[in-house]
């Protein structure tokens, strides 16, 4: 269909050393040796070279290599697939291009060549510095070679993002504060702060099941979810979407845009695509369609996917989407009044309670065209 054109470009490279116990994405742990992702890399550079050549490329302005684990592949795999993108679009500084690194796959070759390539954002999947906790995630590194690798990044790099992790099990507040203290003590220039979840058929799970490690529990992950502005906002950093944090100007453009409804272009195994006009947005996973949303489903979606913002939706936003959403006024008063959204400066924003019950605060707004 005629769409709008694509700003944002995801590129999923689905390949581990390790398979993580809680992890649940499109990834697989394969010998850095195999083959497999030398074959993988060379169609990706078809799918590039394919989507330039009918312009599909012109208007990007974010890139992200995602898995998996991207560092993992190494230097050779990684140029050939970045050189593709450096001659098949328009990767200038301006475009931010971020990639998923872990820590023990983080060298300094490495970090050389993806920067001279034009990675210009990396994110590393640090998860904690215990190493307790570590082992019980089931992770690779421990919290020493995370450190390094963080600090190998900020070589090259200027803008390095770590992940962080709450309600893991044997977790307690004065862990998780540690590692928000030493992110903050390294200076990092993103933070992005994830409660666990524990999904089915999950290793992870199974151990539950059994009795071998504790659920989640959830009161201290939300109190542990709680703690993280009381770190990092006095550091500098400032809250801008419900999982991540920032200093100034070094916000994830990717992330904004998926929130923002933006339509985005996604190339590898299970990466989505989101192709919109006027009238209709489609979402394709793997050449099937996963969405396809009418102008009326759209608007409710929009609202509800910016709520995940700190600066949420304008009233005059949800005024102009009560032409097609003739409640939307009356449910946002209800959202207020359930202390779930508050009135600030002419915005409908999400309250601290709102975002430990997301379901509830999303799902209101998206039945608004079922």
């Amino acid at each position: 269909m005629p769409h709008d054109p694509y700003k944002a470009l995801y590129i999923h490279l689905p390949f581990c050393k390790h398979r993580c116990a809680y992890c649940d994405f499109a990834t697989r742990a394969v010998d850095r040796d195999s083959p497999e992702i030398g074959e993988y890399i060379e169609r990706l550079i078809v799918d590039i070279r394919r989507k330039a050549k009918e312009g599909e490329l012109a208007a990007i302005e974010t890139v992200y290599l995602g898995g998996g684990t991207p560092s993992y592949i190494g230097s050779k795999h990684l140029s050939n697939l970045l050189y593709t993108l450096g001659v098949s679009m328009d990767l200038t500084p301006d475009v931010e291009c971020s990639m998923e690194a872990n820590p023990e796959s983080i060298t300094p070759e490495l970090i050389r060549d993806i920067y001279a390539l034009g990675v210009n954002r990396l994110s590393i999947g640090v998860q904690s510095f215990d190493d307790g906790l570590l082992r019980t995630l089931d992770r690779v590194h421990d919290g020493a070679r995370a450190e390094e690798a963080v600090r190998m990044a900020q070589e090259r790099f200027e803008n390095v993002s770590v992940d962080l992790m709450c309600g893991i099990p044997g977790q307690t507040p004065e862990m998780f504060l540690e590692s928000l203290n030493k992110a903050v003590d390294l200076g990092v220039t993103h933070v992005s702060v994830y409660p666990l979840t524990i999904e089915e058929h999950t290793p992870f799970q199974k151990m539950v099941d059994k009795g071998q490690i504790d659920d989640v529990d959830e009161e201290q992950e939300a109190l542990m979810m709680s703690m993280a502005p009381n770190v990092l906002v006095p550091a500098g950093f400032h809250r801008y979407e419900v999982a991540s944090y920032a200093k100034e100007g070094y916000e994830c453009k990717h992330n904004i845009a998926y929130w923002t409804g933006v339509p985005y272009l996604g190339l590898g195994l299970s990466a989505v695509t989101m192709t919109q006009n006027d009238a209709r947005r489609m979402r394709v996973q793997d050449g099937e369609v996963v969405d396809d949303l009418n102008r009326r489903q759209m608007a409710a979606e929009d609202l509800m996917m910016k709520m995940r913002m700190c600066r949420g939706v304008s009233e005059e936003e949800v005024r102009e989407a009560a032409l097609l959403l003739p409640t939307v006024q009356e449910t946002f008063r209800g959202l207020v009044r359930d202390n779930l959204v508050e009135r600030k400066d002419g915005r409908f924003v999400p309250t601290f309670g709102g975002w430990l019950l997301g379901n509830e605060l999303y799902g209101r707004i998206y039945e608004l065209a079922p």
